[in-house]
């Protein structure tokens, strides 16, 4: 266990983490220069092309360092906001990290939340400036950073080019001397105990867990059972990360590695639960402490997506399943729309998860599809008491039955250049936000603010980005829920509620929405023979209305006479027509209103 070293990098996204893995690679000659690509950890070609990281790969490497051999297991990760949970979880299973900063970016919002996270867990941090072969590199203004802001010592900040590979012997270098090696969270005669930081499914093998052993050993064959879900399996195969799989006779305590259970259901094995072996005789009576730190992830934003070929349903159907198997934290369940058909409301991590779902949905299983906005999960306490779970505004119950509504609210830290600081300021408080914290760090100020996650996911992170001229970063973390004045707007067309356009909106919002909606209608509904009136309300109260014209007809286009009795009962017969076209008539709302509407 001495020459082990267990480790993570890092970094705000696009700041370079998995580029210098590459180069990490390359030095200790884990992956021979003929197999070498670019981001070679970033398995997902989806994660090439967008240069960021989804799905966290381990990787094992050796290196010889004074005639001493050793093992770094490296655990490259996500840096975007989407993904904070699998960053916790890579860190969970290290000893120390490198936190990567770029030098023509310097420290960004989601660089101070990684730090903070990594601190909680008590591990190692080595500072590293990337990017120093950039001709608009400031490294001194980063090494600055990192010293005003985070307080390391200058002289313990290191400097390195991923691209270039200058100065990476001496980060691993660091790596062997700083980062503790790992050590037995409990006596040698202990259960086995291995925390589950990932996993992922094979047609073949069923579901393999990636663990990190603190305590005691797996061999190929011992019969497992995963604490939390109660699943046990028999560890058909192990091994480890290098960085393909490759099997080995047993797992050790401190190593990072594979276990191949045969599990076909990938609910079975949740990550962060705590594995431990039956064959045990130790764990008869008694089975051993989980591992701290286990959550569950919940999805926080909901999307529907609606295949344009209503034939394809099962497609969609058989694809979600697919990807849930790859990804646990992926949920969803059948829906019907009026205007678009049967579909699938998915539960997502964040935007950007919900836009990696599908374009793999799309591009994997050659889908086409129409995916509706995004919208968020609510609590309602009913008078009874009772608390429903409800993402859509039609479950919303009668008002006379709910107490309160309670809507998610996060925990948004802005980093913000000062000359951009008053249109930010102005942003949030347009969304709803309250400031609980202002710092100034030299040139960039730092803001933390409360904000409902529903105006978080309309549209604030693009103007966000007009605010700021793209300077502006932000990184956040679900808070919990609060009781806010939210009501239900409804859309009536013709005189007929329309569920499918219904939205829960803040009640001093609900006027200008009201008539931006009617507005938005009255352009995409065609004209009909008969006039159709457009409503949006709010219980019984009508808050905007407009009326489409109807075509007119003249009926008297045939008469070439002057027989004035004649127009007159064409015009009548006409007017009596039109009146029960409007009590009976159906108005067909096009897919694009309803599109319109869902994209908002």
């Amino acid at each position: 266990m001495q020459n082990i070293r267990n480790f993570a990098i890092i970094a705000h996204v696009d700041h370079g983490k998995s580029t210098l893995a590459d180069r990490m690679l390359e030095l200790t000659h884990t992956v021979s220069s003929r197999e070498m690509k670019t981001q070679l950890l970033d398995s997902n070609p989806i994660e090439r092309e967008r240069g960021i990281t989804i799905k966290l790969a381990p990787v094992r490497m050796s290196y010889t360092l004074n005639n001493q051999t050793f093992i770094l297991n490296l655990i490259d990760t996500p840096g975007h906001v989407d993904f904070s949970y699998e960053v916790n979880r890579s860190l969970a299973a290290c000893e120390g990290a490198i936190l990567l900063v770029d030098a023509t970016q310097g420290i960004q919002a989601q660089t101070l939340a990684h730090y903070h996270q990594a601190k909680k867990l008590n591990l190692t941090i080595i500072p590293v400036v990337n990017k120093i072969d950039v001709t608009t590199a400031d490294i001194e203004g980063a090494r600055q950073q990192l010293h005003d802001i985070l307080d390391f010592e200058l002289d313990s900040i290191l400097m390195v080019s991923g691209k270039t590979g200058a100065g990476v012997p001496q980060l691993l270098q660091a790596v062997i001397d700083r980062i503790p090696p790992p050590r037995s969270s409990s006596p040698v005669s202990s259960p086995t105990r291995a925390l589950v930081f990932n996993s992922n499914y094979d047609p073949h093998l069923g579901v393999i867990a990636w663990v990190r052993l603190f305590d005691g050993e797996i061999q190929v064959n011992d019969e497992i059972l995963l604490l939390g879900t109660g699943a046990s399996a028999s560890a058909l195969e192990v091994g480890i990360f290098s960085p393909s799989r490759k099997q080995v006779n047993q797992l050790s305590t401190g190593e990072v590695g594979y276990v191949v259970t045969n599990l076909k259901d990938i609910s079975h094995l949740r990550v962060g639960d705590t594995l431990t072996t039956t064959n045990d005789q130790r764990i008869t009576n008694n089975l051993p402490v989980p591992l701290p730190g286990y959550q569950l992830v919940k999805p926080v934003v909901f999307v529907s997506f609606y295949p344009t070929d209503g034939a394809d349903i099962n497609l969609l159907r058989d694809s979600l399943g697919k990807l849930r198997l790859q990804d646990s934290s992926l949920d969803y369940s059948p829906e019907f729309s009026p205007a678009l058909g049967n579909g699938f409301r998915v539960g997502l991590l964040g935007l950007l998860h919900a836009d990696i779902v599908q374009e793999r949905l799309e591009r994997e299983f050659g889908l086409e599809l129409i995916a509706a906005a995004p919208s968020v999960a609510y609590e309602v306490l009913l008078v009874s008491g009772q608390v429903l779970n409800i993402s859509k505004a039609m479950d919303l119950p009668d008002p006379s039955l709910v107490r309160e509504i309670r809507e998610p609210i996060i925990r948004l830290t802005l980093f913000v250049p000062r000359d951009y600081l008053g249109p930010v300021i102005r942003l949030c408080q347009e969304h709803r936000g309250v400031l609980h914290d202002m710092q100034y760090l030299g040139q960039i100020v730092t803001l933390i603010y409360s904000l409902p996650l529903s105006e978080m996911i309309r549209q604030f992170y693009d103007r966000l980005k007009s605010a700021s001229a793209g300077f502006a970063t932000l990184d956040y973390e679900l808070e919990g829920f609060r009781a806010a004045d939210l009501v239900k707007l409804d859309i009536l067309v013709a005189g007929n509620k329309v569920d499918a356009l219904s939205q829960i909106i803040p009640r001093t919002q609900s006027a200008g929405l009201a008539r931006d909606l009617i507005e938005r209608l009255k352009s995409l509904i065609p004209r009909a023979q008969f006039e159709i009136p457009l409503q949006a309300a709010v219980g019984g109260h009508i808050l905007a209305r407009a009326d489409i014209k109807a075509f007119r007809k003249d009926v008297t286009a045939k008469l070439y006479g002057g027989d004035q009795t004649r127009k007159d009962k064409l015009l009548k017969k006409q007017q009596k027509g039109k009146s029960r076209m409007k009590r009976v008539g159906r108005v067909d709302i096009p897919q694009e209103a309803f599109l319109s509407i869902l994209k908002i």
